[in-house]
């Protein structure tokens, strides 16, 4: 379903003024909800998330923090196999939420006209990730489908993918994470529709709480044609499915 998707991040407002918006981003409350533009921040998906003039604790802070909750669950952080596990786990951090160091809008800013009059979509089909639920910061983990029809230059393809892994590498909760890769689409590359579709599978829900493993979660974002017209949503659902699965 094209669900609502409202603020999840809230802090700093937009700098964005309400006249700067395109007229399809204004809500009206006369819209119908499910009618209604994502509400986020264009500083999500158009810059890097880490400002350099923000203070941030130091890597000893954040391996004595590792060091207490490994105290917490009951463990003593000084026998042997556990000496190196704080230096270890803040280095996996760096690894595992690289995507906040890193600018999305950046990735989509090289585009090729070569395209001999191209006008119908492109898909990039079963694009793998693991990100972390920022409720439990427990992984969750599938693929990506991503679908856009450019005008007159298109992207090149494996940044639609490295474009996924930027917002993937934060927390993240499923619906965000799926808005924040139809918005940055949508606005570098301008182009007359975006689709995007995510499937996966929680660990959070999967070896935790109520434990069902293998239950998957799907979510999607349409804009412009593929949000105004059903027929092209169901040309990419179909080529998504595909014919082998």
């Amino acid at each position: 379903m094209d669900a609502l998707i409202k603020s999840l991040r809230p802090g700093k407002p937009s700098e964005v003024k309400p006249s700067d918006l395109k007229s399809s981003e204004v809500k009206s409350p006369d819209v119908a909800p499910e009618a209604r533009s994502a509400e986020l921040d264009p500083a999500e998906f158009l810059a890097a998330a880490v400002r350099a003039d923000l203070p941030r604790p130091s890597r000893a802070e954040a391996e004595h923090a590792v060091h207490t909750l490994l105290s917490y669950i009951g463990e003593n952080p000084g026998r042997e196999g556990l000496l190196d596990t704080p230096r270890r786990v803040v280095e996996a951090f760096d690894e595992l939420y690289q995507g906040y160091h890193q600018c999305p809008a950046e990735v989509l800013d090289r585009t090729f006209g070569e395209t001999a009059g191209y006008d119908d979509f492109v898909l990039v089909r079963d694009i793998e990730f693991t990100s972390q639920c920022e409720h439990h910061m427990m992984p969750f983990y599938g693929k990506a489908h991503i679908a856009y029809t450019p005008v007159e230059r298109v992207v090149g393809l494996s940044k639609l993918a490295r474009l996924t892994d930027i917002f993937a590498r934060r927390l993240q909760t499923q619906e965000h994470l799926t808005a924040q890769i139809a918005a940055a689409i949508d606005e570098v590359l301008k182009p007359r529709g975006v689709a995007v579709l995510i499937e996966a599978e929680h660990t959070c829900m999967s070896v935790r709480g109520v434990a069902k493993h293998g239950a998957m979660t799907l979510t999607s974002r349409f804009t412009g044609m593929f949000r105004d017209n059903p027929a092209e949503q169901q040309r990419f659902l179909s080529l998504v499915r595909g014919l082998n699965r």
